[in-house]
């Protein structure tokens, strides 16, 4: 009697222990009934009988599929009997989901806000941070008797030969001396408006009326000092007699007040980089100032930058030259300081800004945005679109003092008080 299940033949035994034998063996580990998967059989065909003992295993090829090409069972890879590759469910086709494609708008929309908000705090940063050191120290409440303000901005910037928190041998490197106190170097009216700007030095030994004043620190009413030359307003009660004084003589009302001093000046160009000045035929040698120049276009660092807006004795115009001189620096310097290599470049951009606010004195109403204004405007004029002069003299006077023109004076003030084009020319 057979005993195998039906379909299952004496030729599947195997090696099959009791073949041809009564006698009994024994039985080798039951398998679980293998379940073929294929074509069905054709109608009336045997089907042949299981070997005894446990069936032989389908061989795999190096793609997971028995040499038959019947189905992986997938014992061999340690994967759980049903489930297709990859861990998938049950009606899945064997192969990994393809990973969603990026979403490249959604990528670029978080990277703009993220950008446009470092830029936001950075500036922000920034703006408060050279705030807080800009000098705020000249109160032009204290002016008494001011003329009425007209169209357009006025600065009044001065140099200062300020030796205050210079060391012994700054004061010898930079050729300034060790006078006591500070007096003013040079003087300068920047007006801006929408005619352009225009720039005019007020040369130091210009014959100017002292008026009476209110004292900057007692408070007290001071009398008119009469005749004198324009720096010693500044050498007897500082920056707001300075600009009343300058007020009085002209009639123009003075918005703003800047000053710098000797080594100020120089490191605002070495942090810069220094500035390119085309010195004229025959070079400067001034033993007075430090200055020894060659002829031609260089690059001044703040030594020479210092000792070159100092000359005056080398100069055949004196004082004159001088101030045409510096008027030329101060745009190129304003002209470098707005490059993009500077402005863009924070390794250059902080220095400078450090070093030139560290070293101004401005009035208490100052903000970033007119100082900002007041170097777009030595930009401009350097560029082209402004006007740089001194102011129209007629002579001297019997001390040795420049003598204004007055009526020229007040045809250009008035044409700076409308804002109107400036077609005045000066000395």
């Amino acid at each position: 009697m057979n005993n195998w299940p039906e379909g299952w033949s004496d030729d599947n035994r195997g090696s099959g222990y009791g073949h041809g034998s009564a006698s009994a063996q024994p039985e080798s580990a039951r398998v679980m009934r293998q379940v073929r998967r294929g074509p069905a059989a054709p109608p009336g065909a045997g089907q042949a009988a299981p070997p005894y003992g446990v069936p032989s295993q389908p061989s795999y090829d190096g793609a997971g599929r028995d040499g038959h090409g019947g189905y992986d069972s997938g014992y061999n890879t340690g994967q759980v009997y049903g489930s297709p590759p990859g861990g998938g469910g049950s009606g899945g086709t064997g192969m990994r989901e393809p990973r969603p494609a990026p979403d490249w708008r959604r990528r670029i929309k978080w990277t703009a806000i993220t950008v446009v908000t470092v830029l936001v705090v950075t500036t922000v940063g920034t703006y408060f941070w050279a705030d807080s050191k800009l000098n705020r120290d000249v109160d032009l409440s204290k002016v008494i008797d001011r003329p009425e303000a007209g169209k357009g901005t006025n600065y009044l910037i001065v140099g200062s030969d300020s030796r205050e928190g210079m060391t012994d041998e700054e004061k010898k490197n930079l050729h300034t001396g060790s006078a006591e106190g500070k007096r003013t170097d040079s003087m300068m009216i920047l007006h801006t408006g929408d005619n352009g700007s225009t720039l005019i030095s007020l040369p130091r030994d210009s014959n100017v009326t002292i008026p009476n004043f209110q004292g900057s620190e007692s408070g007290k009413d001071r009398a008119a000092l009469g005749a004198n030359k324009l720096n010693a307003a500044y050498s007897i009660d500082g920056p707001t007699l300075l600009v009343r004084t300058v007020e009085y003589n002209t009639g123009l009302h003075i918005d703003h007040y800047v000053e710098i001093g000797f080594a100020g000046f120089a490191n605002i160009v070495d942090a810069v980089g220094g500035v390119e000045m085309e010195i004229p035929k025959g070079g400067i040698k001034d033993s007075k100032s430090g200055a020894d120049l060659k002829e031609g276009k260089q690059t001044l660092n703040g030594e020479e930058a210092l000792a070159f807006v100092r000359t005056r004795y080398a100069l055949a115009g004196s004082d004159l030259d001088r101030t045409k001189n510096q008027q030329k620096f101060l745009s190129a310097l304003a002209n470098q300081v707005a490059t993009p290599g500077t402005v863009l470049n924070p390794f250059k951009l902080y220095p400078t800004m450090g070093a030139g606010l560290d070293s101004l004195v401005v009035d208490k109403d100052m903000s970033l945005f007119d100082l900002a204004d007041m170097f777009w405007a030595m930009k401009g004029v350097s560029g082209g679109d402004g006007k740089s002069m001194n102011i129209p003299l007629a002579g001297s006077t019997a001390n040795g003092n420049l003598q204004w023109d007055m009526t020229k004076v007040k045809t250009l003030v008035g044409q700076l008080k409308n804002d109107e084009k400036v077609t005045v020319s000066g000395n």
